[in-house]
Parts: C-alpha cells; sequence; structure tokens
C-alpha cells in the first residue's frame, strides 16, 4: 500500500482523516495528471449517501476544475455504474466518493481510469508522488480557464438499461427481497429487478446522511435473513453501500455467502462451457471448503491476494472470466470491470430461473468449513509490527502445525482499516474459536500497547 492510497483508495473518517484540502488536492493531483496528454479532461464522480460526501464531492470538484478539468457529477449511484459511465461518457477518469462497507464515520476516494479498471499501482504512485512530493507541480488554472462543473442526468437510468441488456431470462413470479443498506443501491435496485419482472420488496432503502451500513446490508444480514423468512421471499440479496458487493439469503432464511455465491456461477458456467480455462479466482480469505468444491467439479482454483484490486489483477494476467470475494465481491470481466452488486445478484437469480432450483438447493454444491474471524483494532503506529514479534509469529507457527490438514490460520491487516483480522477455520468449532481468541489476546498484549 502506499501512503495515501490502501487497498480501496484513499480512505479515512470524513473531514478529519480525509479532510477537504486533502479532497481538493487529490482532485487537482488527477486532473493535472490526465491533462499531461493534451485536451481538457473530464472527470465522471459519482457518491453514495454519506452526509460527508456532499462535503468531499464539492471539494474534489473545486480541486478538478481549478486545474483545468471538468467535472461531470452523476449524484448517488453505485461505484460499478461509475466504472461503466467513464467509458461510456469517454471520460478521462472516473471517481467515487464512498467508504464501501464503512460505517458513516468513514469516506474514501477510489478513482477509476478511462477504461472504467481501478488505476495502477504505478498511477498512485505519481499521484501520491504529486500530492506528497512535489505539490509545486500541481498547476492552477487562472481566469476563465477553470473548467466547468456538469450534472449528468439520469445516470442511474442509464446504467439500469446497461445491466437489462445482460441478464437473458425474465424473472417473473420470483418474490424477492433486497436490503440496499441505505446507500447507493437505494435509488436503482428496485427498478432493476422489477423491470426484470421480479415481485420486489425492499428494506433500508431510505438514506437519510447517517444510517448508510447501520446494522443493515452486506455486513449485517440477520435483518434480511428474518424479512425473507417473515415475508415467503424465494431469496433476498443484501448490497454495501456502494453495491459493488452482494450476499444471498435462501428461502428458509439462510446466508448464501460470496464463497458460496461464486460456486454456483462457477458450477453452472462451466456447465454451459463459459468458464475461460476452467478456473475461478478467490483469494486466501476463501473458506476451505471452496476448495473442496473446486477439486469435486474440476475446476481450478487460483489464489489471489486479498482486495479486489488483487483478484482483478490474476484475472487480466491469466485470461479469467471469473473471480471473486468471501465478502460479496464478485467480478464478471467479459461484462464489467469492476465488482457489482446488482449484476451478481441478477446472475443467482438468472440460474435459478434457468434451473427451476430453489438457492437453497443450488447452495448445496459446497460445504462449508466452520470459520472464526476476530477483528484486533490496533494503533496507527504499530502497522506491520507483529511480523516481527518472534512471541506472537511461534505461537501463529506452533497453533498451524496443530491443525494440519484440518484447518489453516490466516494473520493479516486489513487494507481499509487500522486491523489486523485473525481468521481460523477447521474441522472442530470449539477448537479453532479457542485459537482464534488465544491469537487475538495475544495480538492484544503484544501490540496493542
Amino acid at each position: 500500500m502506499g501512503r495515501l492510497f490502501g487497498t480501496d483508495g484513499v480512505r479515512g473518517i470524513a473531514i478529519t482523516e480525509l479532510t477537504c484540502e486533502l479532497a481538493m488536492q487529490i482532485g487537482r493531483a488527477l486532473a493535472v495528471l490526465m491533462g499531461t496528454s493534451g485536451g481538457r479532461p473530464a472527470i465522471v464522480i459519482g457518491k453514495d449517501t454519506r452526509a460527508s460526501s456532499d462535503v468531499i464531492e464539492a471539494a474534489f470538484c473545486a480541486g478538478v476544475c481549478s486545474s483545468g478539468a471538468d467535472a461531470m457529477c452523476l449524484g448517488v449511484i453505485p461505484t460499478p455504474a461509475v466504472a461503466y459511465l467513464v467509458k461510456k461518457t469517454g471520460a478521462s477518469a472516473g471517481v467515487m466518493i464512498s467508504a464501501s462497507h464503512n460505517s458513516v464515520e468513514f469516506n474514501g476516494i477510489k478513482i477509476f481510469d478511462q477504461n472504467g479498471s481501478k488505476l495502477s499501482d504505478e498511477m498512485e504512485a505519481e499521484l501520491e508522488s504529486l500530492i506528497l512530493d512535489y505539490p509545486e507541480r500541481i498547476w492552477i488554472t487562472p481566469g476563465t480557464d477553470v473548467g466547468k462543473i456538469r450534472r449528468y442526468q439520469n445516470a442511474g437510468d442509464v446504467y439500469i438499461s446497461h445491466l437489462l441488456q445482460m441478464i437473458s431470462v425474465r424473472l417473473d413470479g420470483m418474490r424477492i427481497a433486497i436490503d440496499c443498506a441505505n446507500g447507493s443501491a437505494s435509488g436503482v435496485a428496485k427498478a432493476f429487478f422489477s423491470r426484470l419482472g421480479a415481485e420486489v420488496l425492499l428494506i433500508n432503502a431510505t438514506p437519510d446522511g447517517t444510517n448508510i451500513n447501520q446494522d443493515c446490508g452486506s455486513t449485517h444480514i440477520d435483518m434480511l435473513m428474518d424479512y425473507v423468512v417473515e415475508t415467503r421471499c424465494d431469496v433476498g440479496l443484501a448490497f454495501d453501500g456502494d453495491a459493488d458487493r452482494c450476499l444471498a439469503v435462501d428461502e428458509m432464511g439462510e446466508l448464501v455467502d460470496g464463497d458460496k455465491l461464486i460456486a454456483i456461477i462457477a458450477k453452472s458456467y462451466k456447465e454451459q462451457g463459459k468458464l475461460r480455462h476452467n478456473a475461478v479466482v478467490v483469494t486466501v480469505m476463501s473458506n476451505l471448503g471452496f476448495t473442496y468444491f473446486a477439486k469435486e467439479e474440476g475446476i481450478r482454483r487460483i489464489t489471489a491476494n486479498v482486495g479486489d484490486r488483487y483478484v482483478l489483477e490474476k484475472m487480466v494476467d491469466g485470461g479469467y472470466n471469473l473471480g471473486g470475494e468471501q465478502n460479496g465481491h464478485i467480478f464478471f470481466l467479459e461484462d464489467a470491470t469492476t465488482g457489482d452488486g446488482l449484476l451478481s445478484g441478477a446472475r443467482v437469480l438468472e440460474i435459478m430461473q434457468q434451473s427451476g432450483k430453489k438457492l437453497s438447493e443450488l447452495a448445496g454444491v459446497m460445504k462449508r468449513f466452520p470459520q472464526v474471524m476476530i477483528n484486533v483494532r490496533i494503533p496507527h503506529h504499530q502497522k506491520e509490527n507483529w511480523k516481527n514479534d518472534e512471541v506472537l509469529t511461534s505461537l501463529i507457527d506452533q497453533r498451524e502445525e496443530e491443525l494440519g490438514d484440518d484447518g489453516r490460520i490466516l494473520v493479516r491487516e486489513s487494507g481499509t482499516e487500522p486491523l489486523i483480522r485473525v481468521m481460523i477455520e477447521g474441522k472442530d468449532f470449539n477448537r479453532i474459536n479457542a485459537i482464534a481468541m488465544e491469537l487475538s489476546d495475544k495480538i492484544r498484549e503484544r501490540i496493542c500497547k
């Protein structure tokens, strides 16, 4: 990770860490970087429903225009819509103002290149260098040469029409519940799935600037699990704040996580001859059950580091068309350049409709190993230090050896929050839970000083 950019753009506590001054400077630097190829750059900008998103959008647009580029504001819209509209409008770059699944006090700036792909590491480093090392190279445009701020009309409708072209079946007769996390999906989800013919019941689709991801959406799915059963829906879909993730709930109220969704889609793709190189890209966080599923189905499991950018890099490098993460980021590289929660949900509903099977039956293709995840918050000055603590690393090695082939341990730092994530999998839940608590306590003792 760079000095400003993490695994998913620039992120921090809104206004105090991700300040208006920083947002403006990022806007200026991006305008300068895009302007080096000649002509007047145009940057499309979307946002989620946080109250701080309006403030950061205003500062970012001021930076863009003060350095001679035009800002085209899309309004509240999912992240994948920004990636799509960069290409459709011919813009030089795209920006999403969002902290995705994080709570409301956070915000972030994600940047896409002219092809709708996340900026390369090299371009991020160049932006960081302009902002942090050579701010004198960021020019300010005088007088009437400043850029203009425009509002793109009906961005949501354009995005929905684009998605509809990719779904081959009608969903008539299907009753679905959708949790919009009071985020970016709130204004587009019902229209999209209704136009496919489904009966749609929405929850958490009334954003007020403060309630994004608050006890709802893909990070708090219990409400949807109960709602699906109470309203006798065929399926439930849960999105995160910027709608690039999707998790599902079957008709019995059971969670179907990203690993199982990817397994369902991979099996269907293989049967249809659509799975490129007979392979799927997942991360090191993918459940051990996915490994067993892939072996049984004769599908190659390609492993990437945690983070959607790393999954996408593996997919592009290997020419694979399907990949994703347990958290609900799913990538269809033939259709989109980034994860798209609405598209992922529609793909699963498409398979249900084509097969005539309930989601619980489809999800049975993969048996999930018990998994325990504990997040330990650490001080910023202690980042990466745990790797050099011999007492801690020796304990991890010892417990891994004890688990052997019946489990695994993964300890890693979050790329978006000051957390160390301790993840243990194995056949014996009580055993892995005890190990997870032991390691978490040791991290607190050794690192959180």
